[in-house]
């Protein structure tokens, strides 16, 4: 993970970011990887995706009031323009980030 004067230059970039909040004892948290895959190879370099335990970054999880795992949220211009919890397959996940993308 990179560190936060990293991390706000890669939010603040003109590409947008897609975190994946995750922590490693979270089972669903688990399925989301081939999930992102799949949005990956849709958007390719328009979308930049970036996995964040939030154990090992309690400070982060906490700003962004992380309550449950797995969260994915997105960041354009270092604005948080959307996030949704829970695990949500790709073939509904790719409609709801293009237009935000």
């Amino acid at each position: 993970m990179c560190a936060m004067e990293n991390l706000q230059t890669i939010l603040q970039s003109g590409t947008p970011v897609l975190i994946d909040c995750f922590a490693t004892w979270c089972g669903p948290c688990k399925m989301v990887p081939p999930i992102l895959k799949e949005v990956k190879d849709k958007f390719g370099d328009t979308l930049r995706i970036i996995k964040i335990d939030i154990d090992k970054n309690q400070q982060l999880a906490a700003q962004w009031q992380i309550s449950s795992v797995p969260t994915l949220l997105l960041f354009k211009e270092g604005q948080l323009a959307w996030r949704q919890s829970g695990v949500v397959p790709a073939h509904q996940l790719i409609p709801l980030l293009q237009p935000l993308i």
